[in-house]
């Protein structure tokens, strides 16, 4: 019988370990690459971060993965902003203002029966612009401002608050922002 390369590790160590990688990541995992580090299915991962943030762990899904949500930099200037386009401006308004080094950090809608419904985002560039739109292309879901006839909130976040007006100059020309 061929000897065991790998400890079989029980759930809450399992869990400690899912937690030391997401507070040490600076850009979100998938759930994909942390059952591969675990050497678990994903859906092991999507129970345990469930367990996780049961318990008050400050994690959030985002298209791109899953990110530990620690204390923001008190140097961080953030700001809400309101919003109003058709689905094939998104892209157009998201690299508006990421081009303004302005982190999207989630969209808000208000709707009628649940109240406020937010999604996180995270995007914070180009790239993450690209792969978003890529996602919502492939799985066919719709976007939240779809519930709102357009109408959404962001929460940004950035450097400088120069940074943070540049973003609302931007959408305001582009007439994007309400």
């Amino acid at each position: 019988m061929a000897e065991q390369k790998y400890k079989r590790q029980s759930g809450s160590q399992r869990r400690k370990k899912v937690l030391e990688h997401l507070r040490k990541a600076s850009a979100p995992i998938t759930g994909s690459e942390l059952a591969e580090k675990m050497r678990v299915s994903r859906q092991v991962i999507v129970q345990d971060i469930s367990l996780l943030r049961a318990k008050d762990h400050p994690i959030i899904a985002t298209s791109q993965g899953y990110l530990f949500l620690g204390q923001v930099p008190s140097d961080v200037k953030s700001r809400t902003i309101a919003c109003r386009h058709n689905l094939q401006q998104t892209e157009h308004e998201l690299n508006l203002m990421v081009d303004c080094g302005v982190t999207v950090v989630n969209v808000t809608v208000e709707h009628p029966l649940y109240g406020e419904i937010t999604g996180s985002l995270m995007i914070r560039n180009r790239m993450d612009v690209k792969n978003f739109i890529s996602k919502l292309e492939q799985s066919g879901a719709s976007l939240l401002s779809s519930l709102t006839d357009g109408v959404h909130l962001h929460r940004l976040e950035a450097a400088s608050n120069e940074r943070l007006d540049a973003a609302v100059q931007a959408l305001k020309e582009a007439g994007y922002l309400l």
